[in-house]
């Protein structure tokens, strides 16, 4: 298969703003992303070992014959951005599968691990259950009933994980608002469950730190449930979540945005000041819906900070850290951009209006990935964004191809910009 699509893809494109891509620049690309699905589909329905049993046939994040990263169990938020791809009736089945997935092993656990192995219980990754939920809801149309189970599992979720006073999950700190966390209460542990394994966001003391995007996530889900309450009829309690939700708006607003940058910082709680790294995780307020359309403008606006030739990168400049010998790898960095990243921005700059820069940045992205697969045949985890062509920053782990979300990122982002 690789060496069909390495075959197949022949064409260099230009990356000028002037020149669209059409469903035949893509074609092969898609046919290699549906094609390449297989390869990360598992399913294992019994306990073994570390394995933990799974109802429903699952997607691992990569797989490439010979890799020493040989994935067999299932990530929390790779799974949200994988079905991304497939939100259609051909579909259906697995992606449904995928979320039941998550429902049960939290109604098994109560919590979602960091991925489906005993040795990984002791952190999650970034909530989205709520959003997947409602993805599947809106998308599939299932009961009310179906629902009201599925929130009521999100919400012991939320309850028990992420408002956590103390050990196992001792995430809430902080005048109400949470932090990324690992029950062996090791910085860098709760920096894996952020998802961003590394970055310089957290300065290696993540436990410190009310992370933007988590808080922003939790928003999500107080305003998810109170959408799922209206649904049900429970107009009073819908009402309840959202007083909890304007109430995290009102305490994000003081904490983390600074009025002389115009952007939205992770909050040290422990020094009581904001982080200096500016990062995609300030735009999570987009994608949420909690800003008004003054604040969403000055957001789009710092767009020009991170905005590259190939995309967002994930930082606006180099960390410090990136070059001293020696140090620890950050490539959730700049010059790197990653796909779910650059979804969740475009989300939020459509949420409000911003379909233009949307588009910019889509077309950006998905070039970048288009013209990786059409020199080496081949999608990757991440990009370098700054110099296209170049390899990304290197990471703690080595780098992977065949990744389901980039893959599945390009497959939505195509149906959005090229197919319509």
């Amino acid at each position: 298969m690789l060496e069909r699509a390495k075959h197949a893809a022949k064409k260099v494109l230009p990356f000028g703003q002037e020149y669209a891509l059409t469903p035949h620049d893509v074609h092969h690309a898609r046919r290699y992303i549906e094609h390449y699905w297989t390869k990360l589909k598992r399913f294992h329905p019994d306990d073994d070992e570390t394995l933990l049993g799974l109802p429903y046939p699952y997607l691992v994040p990569a797989y490439e014959e010979g890799h020493p990263f040989d994935f067999n169990e299932m990530y929390y938020w790779d799974s949200y951005f994988m079905v991304q791809g497939m939100l259609d009736r051909h579909h259906q089945e697995l992606v449904t599968g995928i979320l039941e997935n998550l429902l049960a092993v939290e109604k098994r656990f109560h919590i979602i691990p960091n991925a489906s192995r005993t040795y990984l219980m002791g952190r999650s990754q970034p909530p989205l259950l709520t959003a997947f939920i409602f993805d599947v809801y809106d998308t599939y149309q299932p009961t009310k009933e179906w629902l009201e189970q599925a929130m009521a599992i999100a919400q012991n979720e939320y309850e028990t994980v992420w408002m956590g006073k103390g050990k196992p999950n001792w995430r809430q700190v902080y005048r109400g608002l949470s932090r990324y966390y690992d029950i062996n209460m090791l910085h860098d542990l709760a920096e894996a469950e952020s998802g961003w394994d590394m970055t310089p966001r957290f300065d290696r003391k993540a436990l410190n730190f009310l992370p933007i995007d988590l808080n922003c996530l939790l928003y999500k889900y107080e305003t998810d449930f109170a959408r799922a309450e209206t649904i049900f009829g429970n107009k009073k309690v819908a009402d309840e979540w959202l007083d909890k939700a304007a109430k995290r708006k009102q305490l994000i607003d003081e904490l983390m945005w600074s009025e002389s940058r115009d952007f939205y910082y992770d909050y040290n709680f422990v020094k009581e000041k904001r982080g200096g790294v500016s990062s995609l995780a300030g735009f999570f307020p987009l994608w949420a819906g909690m800003v008004d359309e003054a604040r969403a403008a000055k957001l789009v606006k710092a767009l020009r900070r991170f905005e590259n030739k190939g995309g967002l990168a994930t930082t606006d400049n180099q960390p410090l850290s990136q070059l001293i010998p020696g140090s620890i790898p950050t490539q959730w960095a700049y010059p790197n951009g990653w796909a779910p990243l650059h979804f969740m921005v475009i989300k939020g700059l459509q949420r409000y209006g911003y379909h233009a820069d949307a588009q910019r940045i889509a077309m950006k992205w998905l070039k970048t990935n288009l013209e990786w697969f059409n020199v080496h045949g081949v999608f990757i985890e991440k990009y370098n964004v700054v110099q296209p062509n170049k390899p990304p920053l290197k990471g703690v782990y080595p780098s992977q191809i065949g990744f389901g979300w980039t893959n599945a990122i390009f497959e939505r982002l195509c149906r959005e910009y090229i197919d319509h």
